[in-house]
Order: structure tokens, then C-alpha cells, then sequence
């Protein structure tokens, strides 16, 4: 059986189909995934702001929270690497969030 042999109905529920995955692919593409970005880069300010808060002397800034912190270090070990390998590369926090939003 060719697709043209097909029962009508089938050959509709089909095409049904077709159409529903465009449009999803559609929606996620123009609203979904620019929102997602927005999110897990805001996301990711918010916790580069408190490790920052939290382990201010890895990068010469004296704070006094530190020296209370620091007994969280074991628990943010993972996150503490990638996190001064963000905040190094980073040039600045006006410079990223003007990539977040298409400043130029």
C-alpha cells in the first residue's frame, strides 16, 4: 500500500501529526528555548553571585564571610572549579548581561 491508498482518515491523522510536531518545533524554537537560555543564564548569575558572596578571597577580596563559609567548600568542591573558571573568563558583569539580552 502506497501513502495514496491509505484510508482518508488515516492519510488526515497523519498529516494531523505533521503539523502538530511543526508547530511545536515552531513554538519551542521562537518561545521555549530563548526563555530556557534566559533562565539557566539568570540561573547561573545567581549562583556565581553567592559562591562570589561566599569565596570572595579566591579572587583577593577580603570578606569576612569567608572565614565562615569555608565549611561549605566541601559541598561546592564540584561547582567551585568551573565557577572560578567562569568568573576568570568573564569580563565583566555589564558585558555579560549585555550578551543575555543582544546589547551591543
Amino acid at each position: 500500500m502506497t501513502d495514496d491508498d491509505r484510508p482518508l482518515a488515516d492519510r488526515i491523522a497523519s498529516f494531523r501529526e505533521w503539523v502538530a510536531e511543526w508547530l511545536h518545533g515552531l513554538y519551542h524554537g521562537m518561545v521555549e528555548h530563548p526563555s530556557f537560555e534566559k533562565i539557566e543564564k539568570e540561573a547561573e548569575d545567581v549562583e556565581d553571585t553567592f559562591l562570589f558572596a561566599c569565596f570572595a578571597d579566591a579572587f583577593g577580596i577580603p570578606s569576612p564571610a569567608s572565614y565562615y563559609t569555608v565549611e561549605l567548600l566541601p559541598y561546592l568542591a564540584e561547582e567551585f572549579e568551573a565557577w572560578e573558571r567562569r568568573m576568570w573568563d568573564r569580563g565583566s558583569w555589564l558585558e555579560r548581561k549585555g550578551q543575555q539580552y543582544h546589547v551591543h
